[in-house]
């Protein structure tokens, strides 16, 4: 079993075009209160708290990240793919291919351009693959790196909802999340490949 680094990223732009990605939490795992995000601060979810999220990434790939998997989930916009981009670097070299991880990007964006919106963000897909296969090689890890990189869209704002984030916010946070989908740790910033090697050991 190959490995997959979850890291989601809610990011203004990443979806399929007509199929709006819908965050589903299970009422016997999630919180019972609301969950907000106060700018420039963490999302107001807790620490050690069980939360159950699911979603489909633009190639149909339904997710959970209360589904065995360690997860680092990166809550963001377009104007911070380079933090973004930042995170998946600071995974550690034994999540990549590994099948107890997973990477996943999870783009908010809004309805207005959704068709060129697409385009751009299949197009950052395609070139970020690229990047990410240069570390599988270097690893000499046999399958492609592309079928390891999950991105999801969010045009309503209902998966950045569930991560505690108020309408229209737009702040940058990242969340790691267990296997049980216990959340382990979140920053709102880049964590450095120290400190997320800490939690996602």
């Amino acid at each position: 079993m190959r490995i997959r680094t979850l890291i989601v990223c809610v990011v203004a732009g990443f979806l399929t075009v007509g199929r709006p990605a819908r965050a589903v939490t299970n009422p016997a795992t999630a919180p019972s209160h609301t969950a907000s995000f106060e700018s420039g601060h963490h999302a107001a979810l807790s620490s050690g708290r069980r939360y159950s999220i699911n979603f489909s990434d633009i190639d149909g790939r339904t997710l959970s990240i209360a589904d065995d998997h360690v997860t680092v989930l990166v809550l963001t916009t377009t104007e911070d793919l380079t933090r973004a981009r930042a995170v998946a670097d600071n995974v550690p070299d034994y999540c990549l291919g590994n099948e107890k991880y997973r990477m996943i990007t999870v783009l908010r964006l809004t309805q207005v351009g959704r068709p060129i919106a697409m385009v751009f963000v299949r197009h950052r897909v395609d070139e970020e693959a690229k990047r990410l296969q240069t570390r599988y090689d270097a690893k000499k890890i046999s399958h492609p790196a592309r079928e390891d990189i999950h991105v999801v869209t969010d045009f309503d704002g209902s998966i950045a909802a569930q991560l505690g984030a108020q309408s229209g916010e737009t702040g940058f946070h990242v969340f790691v999340f267990g296997r049980a989908g216990e959340l382990l740790q979140q920053w709102d910033d880049v964590p450095t490949a120290q400190e997320l090697a800490a939690v996602v050991k």
